[in-house]
């Protein structure tokens, strides 16, 4: 199999999702893409637009993909692309936001739950298993009594969109320091940060 790595944006199509907490990963997947000089095209075999490319200068050859199609459908074509590019699932880092993880705090882990988060169970699905790395930009919980469903959906808040520019660094940080040092390393260095 293939020796690069998938690493897929989560979020949903269109300008009116594009500055919305469900929409970090794809955020995160345009910075790496931005730091490679490279521009997502659509794919040919799947719904998807894809960047290849090398992180750093001789670095590992990585495939950045995020879905053209909404969070709860993921699955297909990630899998698609996996397929298509010869990625197995130990190879794949998914992107995604947490709420129960606070604002500008990230998590990284390997296989788990989905912790009702809609994107991950269709990818679950897709992939027949659940070892696959996922990197976790934390939005926090709503507040007060609003619905979880409205919250994931809205803007970040003034306060947060001043932070939320290291929130994506510390997250295309943490995608790199994952492939490129392990896990246990990123999640040591991650983890103690917050």
């Amino acid at each position: 199999m293939s020796d690069a790595w998938l690493i897929v944006g989560l979020g949903n199509p269109g300008p009116q999702y594009a500055k919305t907490r469900h929409n970090i990963g794809q955020m995160v997947l345009d910075k790496i893409a931005h730091e490679m000089g490279s521009t997502f095209k659509k794919h040919s075999k799947a719904s998807a637009v894809v960047v290849e490319g090398r992180l750093g200068i001789g670095g590992p050859k990585v495939v950045l993909m995020k879905s053209l199609g909404y969070m709860n459908t993921s699955g297909g074509p990630v899998s698609a692309v996996a397929k298509f590019y010869g990625i197995d699932p130990d190879h794949i880092i998914v992107v995604h936001d947490e709420l129960d993880i606070p604002f500008d705090t990230i998590k990284l882990k390997i296989g788990g739950g989905e912790g009702g988060h809609n994107g991950l169970r269709d990818i679950t699905k897709a992939l027949g298993t659940k070892d696959y790395y996922r990197v976790r930009a934390g939005i926090g919980r709503p507040p007060g009594r609003m619905n979880t469903a409205d919250y994931v959906l809205k803007p970040f808040t003034a306060a947060e969109a001043k932070d939320l520019p290291f929130l994506i660094d510390n997250s295309v940080d943490a995608v790199a320091m994952l492939i490129t040092d392990g896990l246990a390393a990123a999640q040591q260095r991650f983890h103690s940060a917050s």
